[in-house]
């Protein structure tokens, strides 16, 4: 006898299921409905509007304050570690210029790491 004959043969001498050889019902050992691609889609898809638009959302709102934040005289560190106040902003400009002990840089506002709100002015010879 065959090896793949014997493993088609019934357990125990028990009767093959009635109705031929199809079983009803997810197969044994088989993972159900976490098997199924439209249910990983679909958690896939839930964890983005429970999770990412919310945190992309808070990101936004943080990058808007942090624009509001910013004057003339504010300290800035930038995205490289600079680290220096502002001397000229002008609203409707994508460029800040800034000064950073004896140089002054012009960086792009995207370039803000975080704004410090100092009450020094600029008028203040250390600044």
């Amino acid at each position: 006898m065959k090896l793949t004959a014997i493993i088609a043969q019934a357990p125990d001498g028990a009767a093959p299921p009635a109705g031929g050889d199809q079983a009803k019902g997810p197969a044994p050992g088989g993972m159900g409905i976490l098997g199924n691609p439209l249910f990983m889609f679909a958690l896939l898809g839930l964890f983005f509007l429970v999770v990412m638009l919310p945190a992309q959302r808070r990101q936004k709102r943080e990058a808007a304050a942090k624009l509001a934040a910013m004057k003339v005289g504010a300290k800035i560190i930038t995205t490289s570690g600079i680290v220096g106040r502002i001397i000229t902003l002008k609203d409707g400009e994508d460029e800040v210029v800034i000064k950073s002990d004896d140089t002054k840089l012009r960086i792009l506002k995207t370039a803000i790491a975080s704004v410090t709100s100092d009450d020094t002015t600029a008028t203040d010879p250390k600044a």
